[in-house]
Protein backbone atom coordinates (compact mmCIF):
# COMPACT_ATOMS: atom_id res chain seq x y z
CA UNK A 1 0.00 0.00 0.00
CA UNK A 2 1.44 3.48 -1.03
CA UNK A 3 2.04 5.31 1.86
CA UNK A 4 1.10 9.55 2.07
CA UNK A 5 4.21 10.90 0.77
CA UNK A 6 4.35 8.16 -1.77
CA UNK A 7 0.99 9.62 -3.19
CA UNK A 8 1.52 12.88 -3.09
CA UNK A 9 4.90 12.71 -4.96
CA UNK A 10 3.06 10.77 -7.23
CA UNK A 11 0.57 13.44 -8.03
CA UNK A 12 2.71 16.56 -8.41
CA UNK A 13 4.37 14.10 -10.97
CA UNK A 14 1.74 13.43 -12.68
CA UNK A 15 0.71 16.89 -12.75
CA UNK A 16 4.09 17.48 -14.30
CA UNK A 17 4.01 14.69 -16.89
CA UNK A 18 0.48 16.18 -18.05
CA UNK A 19 2.12 19.73 -18.65
CA UNK A 20 5.26 17.87 -20.25
CA UNK A 21 2.71 15.99 -22.78
CA UNK A 22 0.70 19.45 -23.64
CA UNK A 23 -2.05 17.77 -21.76
CA UNK A 24 -2.40 21.31 -19.51
CA UNK A 25 -0.48 24.52 -19.28
CA UNK A 26 -0.24 27.37 -16.80
CA UNK A 27 -2.45 26.56 -13.81
CA UNK A 28 -5.52 24.68 -15.69
CA UNK A 29 -6.20 21.00 -14.44
CA UNK A 30 -6.10 19.05 -11.26
CA UNK A 31 -5.67 15.57 -10.25
CA UNK A 32 -6.75 13.78 -7.06
CA UNK A 33 -6.16 10.66 -5.72
CA UNK A 34 -8.17 8.59 -2.70
CA UNK A 35 -6.30 8.37 0.58
CA UNK A 36 -7.44 7.04 4.32
CA UNK A 37 -10.85 8.36 4.53
CA UNK A 38 -10.47 11.61 2.45
CA UNK A 39 -8.64 12.47 -0.84
CA UNK A 40 -5.05 14.11 -2.07
CA UNK A 41 -5.83 17.18 -4.77
CA UNK A 42 -3.94 19.46 -6.68
CA UNK A 43 -3.61 23.09 -4.92
CA UNK A 44 -5.46 26.05 -6.44
CA UNK A 45 -3.34 28.38 -8.74
CA UNK A 46 -0.12 26.58 -8.24
CA UNK A 47 1.90 25.75 -11.84
CA UNK A 48 2.33 22.08 -11.85
CA UNK A 49 6.14 23.05 -12.81
CA UNK A 50 6.37 24.66 -9.26
CA UNK A 51 4.20 22.38 -6.96
CA UNK A 52 5.79 20.39 -4.59
CA UNK A 53 4.12 17.21 -2.02
CA UNK A 54 4.06 19.45 0.71
CA UNK A 55 1.40 21.99 -1.22
CA UNK A 56 -0.55 18.62 -2.40
CA UNK A 57 -3.97 19.35 -0.01
CA UNK A 58 -5.58 16.40 1.91
CA UNK A 59 -9.37 17.20 2.68
CA UNK A 60 -12.10 15.25 3.73
CA UNK A 61 -14.96 13.92 1.07
CA UNK A 62 -17.03 16.61 2.66
CA UNK A 63 -14.62 19.62 1.62
CA UNK A 64 -13.15 19.92 5.37
CA UNK A 65 -9.34 20.75 5.10
CA UNK A 66 -6.66 22.43 6.88
CA UNK A 67 -3.47 24.69 6.45
CA UNK A 68 -3.23 27.64 4.03
CA UNK A 69 -2.91 25.74 0.84
CA UNK A 70 -6.52 26.00 -1.12
CA UNK A 71 -7.54 22.59 -2.95
CA UNK A 72 -8.25 23.07 -6.27
CA UNK A 73 -11.42 25.07 -7.16
CA UNK A 74 -12.67 21.75 -8.80
CA UNK A 75 -12.80 19.82 -5.74
CA UNK A 76 -16.10 19.11 -5.09
CA UNK A 77 -15.89 17.40 -9.04
CA UNK A 78 -13.10 14.90 -7.67
CA UNK A 79 -15.12 14.06 -3.91
CA UNK A 80 -18.12 13.98 -5.84
CA UNK A 81 -16.62 11.19 -7.93
CA UNK A 82 -14.78 9.62 -5.77
CA UNK A 83 -17.74 9.20 -3.25
CA UNK A 84 -19.86 7.65 -5.93
CA UNK A 85 -17.52 5.63 -7.18
CA UNK A 86 -15.94 3.49 -4.63
CA UNK A 87 -13.99 1.28 -7.27
CA UNK A 88 -11.99 4.25 -8.25
CA UNK A 89 -9.35 5.49 -6.97
CA UNK A 90 -7.98 8.62 -9.06
CA UNK A 91 -9.57 11.65 -11.12
CA UNK A 92 -7.36 13.45 -13.69
CA UNK A 93 -8.91 16.40 -15.56
CA UNK A 94 -7.43 18.74 -17.98
CA UNK A 95 -7.44 21.29 -20.62
CA UNK A 96 -5.30 19.16 -23.59
CA UNK A 97 -6.53 20.83 -27.16
CA UNK A 98 -8.03 18.31 -28.66
CA UNK A 99 -10.59 16.95 -26.69
CA UNK A 100 -11.32 20.43 -25.86
CA UNK A 101 -12.03 22.21 -28.72
CA UNK A 102 -14.68 19.17 -29.35
CA UNK A 103 -16.03 19.74 -25.89
CA UNK A 104 -16.29 23.40 -27.05
CA UNK A 105 -18.54 22.56 -29.92
CA UNK A 106 -20.07 19.77 -27.96
CA UNK A 107 -19.20 17.23 -30.21
CA UNK A 108 -19.40 13.61 -27.96
CA UNK A 109 -16.56 11.51 -29.66
CA UNK A 110 -18.33 8.61 -31.95
CA UNK A 111 -17.24 4.96 -31.86
CA UNK A 112 -14.49 5.58 -35.03
CA UNK A 113 -11.65 3.75 -33.45
CA UNK A 114 -11.15 0.32 -30.87
CA UNK A 115 -9.64 2.17 -28.09
CA UNK A 116 -12.15 4.90 -27.95
CA UNK A 117 -13.29 1.76 -25.51
CA UNK A 118 -10.86 3.02 -22.92
CA UNK A 119 -13.82 5.09 -21.76
CA UNK A 120 -16.48 2.55 -20.78
CA UNK A 121 -18.14 2.69 -24.04
CA UNK A 122 -18.85 2.99 -28.01
CA UNK A 123 -18.81 6.59 -27.54
CA UNK A 124 -16.92 9.40 -25.39
CA UNK A 125 -19.67 11.20 -24.02
CA UNK A 126 -20.03 15.41 -23.38
CA UNK A 127 -21.08 16.16 -19.89
CA UNK A 128 -23.37 19.50 -20.19
CA UNK A 129 -21.58 22.53 -19.17
CA UNK A 130 -21.40 24.16 -16.01
CA UNK A 131 -19.76 27.03 -14.08
CA UNK A 132 -16.39 25.57 -13.21
CA UNK A 133 -15.92 24.87 -9.59
CA UNK A 134 -19.71 24.89 -8.93
CA UNK A 135 -22.10 21.96 -7.48
CA UNK A 136 -23.81 22.06 -10.77
CA UNK A 137 -20.57 21.41 -12.38
CA UNK A 138 -19.72 18.18 -10.05
CA UNK A 139 -23.37 16.81 -10.36
CA UNK A 140 -23.02 17.07 -13.98
CA UNK A 141 -20.05 14.99 -14.19
CA UNK A 142 -20.77 12.55 -11.40
CA UNK A 143 -24.20 11.67 -13.74
CA UNK A 144 -22.06 11.41 -17.29
CA UNK A 145 -19.13 9.67 -15.72
CA UNK A 146 -21.88 6.94 -14.12
CA UNK A 147 -20.38 3.45 -15.22
CA UNK A 148 -17.51 5.18 -17.46
CA UNK A 149 -13.75 5.74 -17.39
CA UNK A 150 -13.90 9.27 -18.87
CA UNK A 151 -15.66 12.56 -20.50
CA UNK A 152 -15.43 15.26 -22.16
CA UNK A 153 -16.73 18.36 -20.36
CA UNK A 154 -18.60 20.96 -22.74
CA UNK A 155 -16.82 24.08 -23.45
CA UNK A 156 -13.93 22.79 -20.58
CA UNK A 157 -11.83 20.18 -20.77
CA UNK A 158 -11.91 16.48 -20.12
CA UNK A 159 -11.52 14.17 -17.21
CA UNK A 160 -10.68 10.49 -16.75
CA UNK A 161 -10.83 8.48 -13.60
CA UNK A 162 -9.67 4.91 -12.88
CA UNK A 163 -8.34 2.61 -10.30
CA UNK A 164 -5.11 4.63 -10.21
CA UNK A 165 -3.43 8.03 -10.67
CA UNK A 166 -1.03 6.70 -13.50
CA UNK A 167 -4.07 4.43 -15.21
CA UNK A 168 -6.51 7.73 -15.07
CA UNK A 169 -3.44 9.88 -16.58
CA UNK A 170 -3.64 6.83 -19.35
CA UNK A 171 -7.03 7.33 -20.44
CA UNK A 172 -6.69 10.86 -20.50
CA UNK A 173 -4.08 10.95 -22.75
CA UNK A 174 -5.68 8.39 -24.77
CA UNK A 175 -9.21 10.37 -25.04
CA UNK A 176 -7.32 13.43 -26.15
CA UNK A 177 -5.90 10.79 -29.04
CA UNK A 178 -9.03 9.78 -30.24
CA UNK A 179 -10.45 13.53 -30.10
CA UNK A 180 -7.20 13.91 -32.15
CA UNK A 181 -8.12 11.31 -34.58
CA UNK A 182 -11.79 12.77 -34.71
CA UNK A 183 -11.11 15.83 -35.36
CA UNK A 184 -8.71 15.30 -38.24
CA UNK A 185 -11.71 12.22 -39.54
CA UNK A 186 -14.20 15.77 -39.84
CA UNK A 187 -11.54 17.48 -41.73
CA UNK A 188 -11.76 14.91 -44.44
CA UNK A 189 -15.51 14.26 -44.56
CA UNK A 190 -16.10 12.21 -41.25
CA UNK A 191 -15.10 8.71 -39.59
CA UNK A 192 -16.97 5.34 -40.86
CA UNK A 193 -17.97 4.25 -37.81
CA UNK A 194 -17.44 0.64 -35.54
CA UNK A 195 -21.03 -0.95 -34.87
CA UNK A 196 -21.59 -2.80 -31.75
CA UNK A 197 -20.90 -5.89 -33.01
CA UNK A 198 -17.35 -4.59 -33.59
CA UNK A 199 -17.81 -3.28 -29.90
CA UNK A 200 -18.53 -6.80 -28.28
CA UNK A 201 -15.56 -7.76 -29.54
CA UNK A 202 -13.39 -5.06 -28.40
CA UNK A 203 -14.79 -5.48 -24.79
CA UNK A 204 -13.64 -9.40 -24.99
CA UNK A 205 -10.27 -8.64 -26.34
CA UNK A 206 -9.49 -5.92 -23.29
CA UNK A 207 -10.26 -8.73 -20.91
CA UNK A 208 -6.89 -10.26 -22.08
CA UNK A 209 -5.08 -7.12 -22.87
CA UNK A 210 -1.65 -5.90 -21.00
CA UNK A 211 -0.42 -7.23 -18.31
CA UNK A 212 -2.07 -9.01 -15.63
Amino acid sequence: MSTEIDLRSELVDIMQRMDDAGLNHGTAGNVSVRFEDGVLISPSGIPASLLRPEQVVFMHLNGDYSGDVKPSSEWRMHTGILEKRPDMQAVVHCHSRFATTLACARKPIPFLHYMTAVSGGAEIPVAPYATFGTQALADEIVQTLDGRFGCLMANHGQIAVSTSLTRALSIAEEIETQAGYYYGTLCIGGPELLTQEDLAGVITQFKSYGQR
